[in-house]
């Protein structure tokens, strides 16, 4: 069985999903949903797409397919979701960030507590091979036991931010977070869809004794030359060893107390981790026991730490997780900056 596969949304970020279907042998691109017809075209001559939609309902009501890759703005998450998983959609690969604020997590809570659909956020660094052979390193307690995890990237918290977080939650064995104390500053919104501080750096403590430092932004550490959105990087601190993940370099200590050192190229990487996430929702929709790791229950549980941040920057005090968060703490956050 190939599963039939649909992308609603076509712009830039959408060929990343698409390409990686060069390294899927268990699915194949069939339809793709855009308003803008010239974007539609294009996407569809480049990957071969011969059935092209204006209309999600249409397409979903003719091709009905297994998985949609939803490509679209934040701003768009909770409406969409709801119309895939009331068309009965069995799969939806949802890109990052899963929220904007407060008022949208608690609605796609609800959807997650309620529908079949089995939605995934697309936090492909999870899926990279050296991020796998990391994360196979701690299980083999190469490390020994993880304490501490340094992590950051120069794009804001809702840019890239959020994905360095999930590496939080994935090398700390996605540990509930307890607490969470920090500072943010300024405010920006790229595109208008993606607000988030200007800057960030939050301490958060974990049930299983770890702590971590994310920090976003302004100020982020730079490893080597290139744009802003090449500088995501996290270091794992364990009892007797550490490994350290960059876009294009990583380190790993050995046994011996030497420190081996690599190199790699995050594109090529990329492409495979993207792939390697497409089969996981495959697996996840053979088998209800194999939820993917960045399932949509775990990405909200990621987001409520980015709204605890929110809140320890308004109100100056550790913010204990899980928590309720208000429906406007976006605005009050935004108040707080001086963006309003």
């Amino acid at each position: 069985m190939k599963y039939r596969c649909a992308f609603l949304g076509c712009g830039p970020r959408a060929a990343g999903h698409a390409k990686a279907y060069e390294h899927v042998t268990r699915g194949q691109r069939i339809a793709c949903c855009d308003l803008n017809e010239e974007r539609l075209s294009k996407f569809g001559e480049e990957w071969g797409i011969e059935k092209r939609y204006t209309d999600l309902a249409e397409m979903l009501a003719k091709e009905k397919p297994d998985v949609v890759h939803m490509v679209t703005p934040p701003t768009l998450r909770v409406g969409l979701m709801r119309q895939l998983a009331e068309a009965g959609v069995p799969g939806v690969i949802v890109e990052k960030p899963i929220c904007i604020g407060a008022d949208d997590y608690k609605q796609l809570r609800e959807l997650e507590a309620t529908s079949a659909t089995r939605f995934t956020v697309n936090h492909q660094l999870r899926y990279h091979p050296q991020v796998l052979d990391f994360l196979q390193d701690i299980a083999d307690g190469k490390i020994g036991e993880v304490k501490f995890l340094d992590a950051s990237a120069v794009l804001p918290m809702s840019g890239q931010g959020v994905h360095i977080l999930d590496l939080i939650f994935a090398f700390n064995g996605y540990a509930r977070p307890q607490t969470l104390f920090g500072a943010s500053s300024g405010y920006d919104d790229i595109n208008g869809t993606h607000p988030s501080p200007r800057t960030a750096a939050w301490m958060i403590t974990f049930e299983n004794g770890a702590r971590a430092v994310l920090q976003a932004g302004e100020g982020a550490p730079r490893f080597e030359p290139g744009p802003n959105w090449a500088h995501k990087r996290i270091g794992i601190y364990g009892t007797h060893g550490f490994m350290h993940w960059r876009m294009n370099g990583w380190d790993r200590s050995l046994p011996d107390g030497t420190v081996e050192h690599g190199k790699k190229e995050y594109a090529e990487e990329d492409v495979v981790g993207e792939a390697d996430l497409i089969n996981a929702v495959f697996d996840w929709l053979e088998d209800d026991n194999s939820a993917t790791p960045t399932n949509l229950d775990t990405s909200l549980d990621e987001w409520l730490v980015i709204l605890a941040g929110y809140l320890s920057t308004v109100e100056a005090r550790p913010v204990e997780l899980p928590f309720d968060p208000p429906d406007d703490l976006l605005d009050q956050f935004k108040a707080f900056v001086g963006a309003e």
